[in-house]
């Protein structure tokens, strides 16, 4: 292979058409939009316009709710945590809580606590302190040797100051 010889396969990069000139092109005058008309114009239609017509998100009954002190967890999976332990970022002597799994890079933002999951398989004896687990990963961790200290309150981690 030479690097003349480099090319793109047939058909893979296409020219933009240029709309507006000249008749010859096929695409001149109206540039393919039509005769008059809001289609025709700069700025177009307002999306989800329908012409006057009371506009379909306006017909359908609004459904739902948003919970405003909804608690956003980190989620870990098992497998997360054992790569952490097999790096040596984790130390398996000391519990691991929030604050230690911020320090060996597991998450990255307190939140509201952790959330443990049972995606992936756990072989070190680990002593969490988290704020809630599932069924499959507290049968793993305690299957290792290890058990789930579920804690109630929102963690409080104190932040660098700001100098």
């Amino acid at each position: 292979m030479k690097l003349n010889e480099i090319a793109d396969n047939p058909g893979a990069r296409k020219e933009r058409t240029r709309v507006g000139r000249g008749i010859g092109s096929g695409k001149g005058k109206t540039a393919g939009r039509g005769h008059k008309g809001q289609g025709s114009r700069a700025g177009g239609p307002k999306f989800g316009f329908e012409g006057g017509q009371m506009p379909i998100y306006r017909r359908l009954p609004k459904r739902g709710f948003t919970k405003p002190n909804r608690l956003s967890f980190n989620e870990v999976n098992l497998s997360r945590l054992q790569a952490a332990v097999d790096a040596k970022k984790l130390d398996i002597k000391k519990p691991v809580d929030l604050a230690a799994l911020i320090a060996a890079g597991v998450v990255s933002k307190p939140l509201d606590g952790v959330r443990v999951l049972g995606k992936g398989e756990l072989k070190a004896k680990l002593d969490l302190h988290v704020n809630h687990a599932t069924k499959s990963a507290a049968a793993a961790v305690e299957k290792a040797g290890g058990k789930v200290n579920l804690i109630e309150e929102k963690p409080v981690v104190e932040e660098k100051a700001k100098a």
